[in-house]
């Protein structure tokens, strides 16, 4: 069995990186290392990070509700927190930001994994970034594997100036026709 240390980082990696609470089995898979370890370092962990153990008191905290574990920032610092988000809105979208968002819309209702199979890059942060704008927004649950479904909101519309998604420019007026992908197979064999 792997030392308390060897198991710390890589929790703490998996922990700054996900959008919901994990379980102890989740975690103990992903690091590898046996689930009463786990559930023992993560409750090290939020002592630690809630100064107990004689370190600063951190200006995020580590919850276990829902059945898992994730890291929040404090309420104490929400303000703060509210104020980047919100002047951080008048900034312009990343170009990855533009790609997950034409998705959406054109896909709607639509799973992060489905996003980020048709970019080709994961788009987690990506898309928290679009709900966090109000650009995008939870629609529910896909009924098969029970993923979160995401659509575009109103507030996307009135940003584009549109009345609705079906005012959004035709995909196929910009995508090659079935007689220039023939041709562009033929030419990709040949070479």
């Amino acid at each position: 069995m792997s030392e308390p240390e060897d198991v710390r980082g890589p929790l703490e990696a998996v922990l700054m990186v996900v959008d919901e609470p994990v379980t102890v089995a989740q975690l103990a898979e992903a690091t590898g290392a046996d689930p009463r370890q786990v559930a023992d370092v993560l409750s090290a962990l939020a002592s630690d990070y809630d100064g107990l153990s004689g370190s600063p008191r951190r200006g995020f905290e580590l919850r276990e509700l829902a059945g898992g574990w994730r890291i929040y920032s404090r309420p104490a610092h929400a303000e703060v927190v509210e104020r980047f988000i919100v002047e951080g809105q008048t900034a312009r979208l990343t170009q990855a930001a533009l790609e997950t968002l034409a998705v959406v819309a054109y896909l709607q209702p639509v799973t992060r994994s489905r996003v980020a199979g048709i970019r080709g890059v994961n788009s987690d942060s990506v898309m928290r970034t679009l709900v966090t704008r109000g650009l995008v927004a939870e629609a529910g649950s896909e009924p098969h594997s029970g993923a979160v479904l995401y659509e575009t909101t109103g507030y996307l519309l009135e940003t584009l100036g549109v009345g609705s998604l079906q005012e959004l420019p035709k995909l196929s007026d910009h995508l090659p026709g079935l007689s220039e992908l023939a041709v562009m197979d033929q030419t990709e064999l040949n070479t």
